[in-house]
């Protein structure tokens, strides 16, 4: 996560933003399993996005997310099921592909936000340690859930778009994947924290 401070990007930060655009490939490209009326199928993108968002933060999650969108726009087969290229935007997951990137953005921002950063003891530099407690996890999966609002807005204005649904029929399309994303939420606030608590340097601060 960015500091108070404006800095200039670290490779640190190159190699971050570099590994989580790999990392949601990776889980993108897992097939989807066929889900709802709507043709959008169930995957593992949502959890790969948030998870970005919440280790990374706002600034480098945006970075991160949108580098692995532009590449599959560009034709790498990053999407699902091995699929690149600019026809997804003609399918009815087209909202929630252009959504990934502000989603994973908005969920690492809120955290940010909701975790204040604690200094060293002797009242120097603020620390990239936090209290990792309930509390927390709790913090994250607010961020998550922020995250979570951003995607299937993007995902119902896609239905309503390219999916050629109306609003009633976008909204019920769009709910069926909620209960899934909510867990998906959790699991990656839970994920995050571990990753946070071994790899401290990679959260930074507010």
């Amino acid at each position: 996560m960015s500091t108070d401070q404006r800095r200039s990007v670290t490779a640190e930060d190159l190699v971050n933003i570099a590994v989580f655009a790999a990392l949601t490939a990776a889980v993108s490209v897992l097939p989807g399993l066929p889900f709802g009326d709507a043709g959008v199928p169930l995957t593992l993108q949502s959890l790969a996005v948030l998870l970005t968002g919440l280790v990374l933060g706002g600034t480098r999650a945006l970075a991160a997310v949108g580098l692995y969108v532009l590449a599959g726009l560009a034709g790498a087969p990053v999407f699902e099921g091995f699929r690149g290229g600019p026809d997804v935007l003609d399918g009815p997951s087209a909202g929630y592909v252009l959504a990934f990137p502000f989603a994973a953005a908005a969920a690492g921002y809120t955290a940010q936000w909701l975790i204040p950063a604690r200094r060293h003891d002797d009242g120097g530099a603020t620390s990239a340690r936090y209290e990792r407690t309930g509390a927390y996890l709790l913090r994250l999966l607010a961020g998550a859930l922020v995250g979570l609002v951003v995607l299937h807005l993007g995902g119902v204005l896609g239905l309503l778009t390219a999916g050629g649904l109306s609003l009633g029929e976008a909204v019920a399309a769009d709910l069926v994947f909620w209960p899934g994303d909510l867990l998906k939420g959790v699991l990656a606030a839970a994920l995050a924290v571990a990753v946070h608590k071994v790899f401290p340097r990679i959260a930074g601060t507010r």
